[in-house]
């Protein structure tokens, strides 16, 4: 049997020491990490091309762990590449890259937001009071992805300042998704 690995996606400034992103990195086996050149001044090829690297590198199936700006990046990524090795993604508080009232100028160039069905399994779990999203937008794209969708009340951007540590709950969001 193969073996199932975690890839770990983050968004702009990528997931410091703290953020339960790193916190699984560093404690779930086969989790490999998408490491982009620029994690303040994305360019969405650039890290395009860094994620697929990545899934093609992977020597078995896995599943996508994304947060913030790399739910975007999974997007645009689905939309030029596909690989069977995908069995699901974990979508966690996608920013609206189409909204400057929500989102900072550097990740202009991620928009517009790709609004395709995606190929594998996914779910988005977002937050009721998230600065980089309306919880309706939020929503929206998973109706458009096709993706099954959480909203797991008021948590900010469900990232370390959020104070989730480890997030158990969205350990389990991943354990249903990945069947493991």
């Amino acid at each position: 049997m193969s073996k199932l690995y975690t890839v770990i996606i983050p968004g702009l400034g990528n997931s410091g020491p703290e953020h339960w992103q790193s916190i699984w990195q560093n404690s779930l086996p086969h989790t490999v990490r998408v490491e982009q050149r620029d994690w303040e001044n994305p360019r969405w090829r650039d890290w395009v091309a860094a994620l697929e690297a990545v899934v093609q590198n992977i020597d078995g199936d896995c599943v996508l762990v994304a947060h913030s700006l790399g739910v975007a990046l999974v997007a645009h990524w689905a939309q030029e590449f596909h690989s069977s090795k995908v069995k699901g993604a974990l979508l966690v508080s996608p920013s609206d890259v189409d909204s400057a009232e929500h989102t900072p100028e550097s990740v202009r160039n991620f928009a517009p937001m790709p609004l395709n069905p995606l190929p594998f399994r996914s779910r988005v779990v977002a937050s009721s009071d998230d600065p980089y999203v309306a919880i309706a937008r939020a929503e929206q794209f998973a109706k458009a992805w096709g993706a099954d969708f959480i909203n797991i009340g008021p948590c900010g951007h469900i990232n370390a300042s959020s104070g989730l540590g480890d997030w158990p709950q969205g350990l389990q969001y991943l354990i249903q998704l990945s069947g493991a």
